[in-house]
């Protein structure tokens, strides 16, 4: 599953922040393309989309293929998961596993993006959710069968926000897609995201306010610590309980007087979402339509599939800072997508390469795209 949340430090200046967590560690890359980084869109049996990006961007990425001897992966390969540009845009790929059905009727002769390309069309063209927006209403997007995931109709839903706090989501729902504006800046998994919405309105009574004392008849009740205000929120890690743990989280969150410290405090938000391995397990036998990657063969040993993080980002949409962690690291690794504006070709790390290294920006200029 993912979670996914904006905060805003005491300035207003707008942050995001995600977890990704699957049942297997994907070979994930951490990648720069520069400006001018050219991108073709292709799904059979439509002409292609072909685009030039207008901003700089950095991501998480992965391929779409299985490599092959004869065909290994390349950089058009590689397909946007989370990102950010340099104009402060945010592009996050959440697990939705009801996306695929029946998709709109489009002229063969239309240009058609496809939606694994949608990370490096919005991060590439646009510089607010706005922009977005508006350049989805007008291209048609399809889903397609992806290789590496075991040809399952791209099963995620995607979630925009820029510099001003402002946040979109697009879903396919059963084939169907909808723009929503997110006026909470949070996203978890299914249902779709107007059920969330509704759900919250069962909490109206939460607040971040302790009530520590209250009489029954002639008993008084003191609680000996702080922390009942939160008594109210679901305890599961259900889709369901994370969204209305994170819709508290980045309301009442104190709002961090420095950037250096709102991104510190976004981290804190974050590791209340962080899932080591072991925590919730499924067996075989007990089917698997509920997880995003149901039928990805699972490491040899356990005999269970067990979802945990496999990273988390922190994005500073302000300063175009990108924090990143996997699941083998206990700190953030940190890159400048200032310090990348000079290259004027893409760069690409494992992000194995990353543990624990505190700032990256220099070990990715060194890198090579290939």
């Amino acid at each position: 599953m993912c979670t996914s949340l904006g905060y805003r430090d005491a300035d207003g200046r707008a942050y995001f922040g995600r977890t990704l967590e699957l049942t297997v560690d994907l070979p994930y890359q951490m990648a720069y393309f520069p400006a001018g980084f050219a991108t073709r869109s292709q799904v059979e049996g439509h002409a292609p989309v072909e685009y030039r990006a207008r901003h700089a961007m950095l991501a998480v990425t992965m391929p779409n293929r299985v490599p092959t001897p004869q065909a290994p992966i390349g950089i058009d390969d590689l397909k946007v998961l989370e990102g950010l540009n340099d104009q402060g845009l945010t592009f996050s790929l959440l697990s939705y596993p009801t996306a695929g059905g029946t998709q709109r009727a489009v002229e063969m002769t239309q240009a058609v993006l496809s939606a694994s390309d949608l990370g490096s069309w919005c991060l590439g063209q646009f510089s607010t959710v706005a922009q977005v927006k508006e350049a989805v209403a007008a291209q048609p997007i399809l889903l397609v069968p992806l290789a590496i995931l075991g040809g399952v109709e791209s099963p995620f839903h995607y979630v925009v926000h820029d510099a001003t706090g402002a946040a979109l989501v697009i879903e396919f729902d059963r084939g169907a897609m909808t723009m929503y504006d997110n006026p909470v800046g949070v996203m978890t998994n299914g249902p779709n995201f107007g059920w969330h919405l509704t759900n919250l309105n069962n909490y109206t009574f939460l607040s971040n306010v302790d009530k520590s004392s209250a009489s029954f008849g002639g008993y008084r009740a003191v609680q000996p610590d702080s922390g009942i205000a939160t008594a109210g929120l679901p305890s599961s890690n259900t889709s369901v309980g994370r969204f209305v743990r994170a819709a508290y989280y980045a309301q009442f969150t104190e709002k961090a007087a420095t950037p250096d410290l709102a991104v510190r405090t976004l981290a804190h938000i974050l590791n209340n979402f962080d899932r080591p391995r072991g925590v919730s397990i499924d067996y075989p036998g007990q089917g698997g339509g509920h997880m995003e990657v149901a039928g990805l063969d699972q490491p040899a040993g356990p005999g269970y599939a067990t979802e945990y993080t496999c990273w988390t980002s922190l994005s500073d949409l302000d300063r175009k800072l990108f924090f990143l962690r996997d699941y083998r690291s206990l700190n953030f690794t940190r890159f400048d997508l200032g310090a990348l504006a000079g290259l004027t070709a893409p760069r690409v790390l494992p992000l194995q390469r990353l543990a624990e290294a505190e700032d990256a920006t220099a070990v990715l200029q060194a890198a090579t795209a290939g």
